[in-house]
């Protein structure tokens, strides 16, 4: 069988004009997230981060190599080991993919003196294909107004996987916080892009997004800024920035993105502005955002 799903993903691959391998990743990443969601440990797990994209069924989306869970259990090394090493070996119809629970590996990791989770790192295999796997855990974050239930898109005619997942109002609240938090320095455009897209396919209502906000950057002792340096001028204008943000489109093929980073910064402070003054003025913001824009009164 893995000769067979071989194949169907180099033709996916070939029509999207992408790599193989990233084709590969993905499905290996998706079938194990049907093997987590189906195993006994499937719901001490939200799916968060670039993945959610695909399961909102954004029209576009980054590549990424990596799953990203929130833990709804122990923040503990051996216990997430133990609960991806179950999911490794967790009975499934053949998909063709094998994972080496043998091989999982798992360490703390410490991005910055707030955050503490578990990188766990396994191998997989499609037939001769080799596919390396990394699952990053976080632990305490909140989620507003709650988790999703997650019907996640396959690539070829596979059994779903059925999971949490996080909401996009506290998808926001995450990046945003990185944002106002790495100030100047920050290079991860990943987060501008998000946003922004996440801000051009949904709407979202002004109390809820603020309280997501809010208590995302309370739990991480976050002060919320008046005028974020991610929405200035000295951000946007920054060269260095410019070329990043020019070479994050062209690597991930987003040819509908902004093309240039003052654009996506004009766009997200337009979204995000009147939250941020909501929440820096203690008042409620009564508004809705309609996809694309403006936000709107309501009531």
């Amino acid at each position: 069988m893995a000769a067979s799903v071989r194949q169907r993903l180099l033709y996916i691959a070939r029509a999207d004009g992408r790599p193989f391998n990233e084709v590969l990743q993905y499905f290996a990443m998706e079938r194990f997230l049907y093997r987590l969601g189906e195993s006994p440990h499937g719901r001490k797990f939200i799916l968060k981060g670039a993945l959610m994209l695909v399961a909102w069924k954004t029209p576009l989306s980054r590549a990424t190599k990596d799953i990203d869970l929130l833990g709804r259990t122990r923040n503990n090394i051996a216990d997430i080991a133990s609960a991806i090493r179950s999911a490794c070996s967790q009975a499934v119809a053949p998909d063709g993919l094998l994972f080496d629970g043998k091989s999982v590996n798992a360490e703390r990791i410490a991005e910055d003196a707030d955050y503490h989770g578990v990188r766990v790192r396994f191998r997989g295999a499609l037939g001769t294909a080799r596919v390396t796997m990394q699952i990053d855990v976080g632990f305490g974050d909140p989620i507003v107004p709650g988790p999703v239930e997650v019907n996640y898109p396959t690539l070829l005619d596979l059994p779903a996987p059925r999971l949490l997942g996080y909401s996009r109002e506290s998808a926001i609240a995450e990046k945003f916080q990185t944002m106002v938090k790495l100030g100047i320095l920050n290079s991860r455009l990943r987060d501008f892009f998000d946003i922004w897209l996440l801000s051009r396919q949904f709407e979202f209502d002004g109390q809820i997004l603020t309280d997501a906000i809010r208590k995302t950057f309370a739990q991480r002792e976050t002060e919320i800024p008046s005028n974020p340096v991610a929405f200035s001028k000295e951000f946007s204008e920054d060269q260095g920035k410019i070329s990043q943000w020019r070479a994050f489109v062209r690597k991930n093929l987003l040819h509908a993105s902004p093309k240039e980073l003052r654009e996506v910064v004009l766009d997200l402070s337009l979204f995000l502005g009147p939250v941020v003054s909501a929440l820096v003025s203690g008042k409620s913001l009564q508004k809705r955002w309609i996809s694309t824009g403006p936000w709107i009164d309501i009531g």
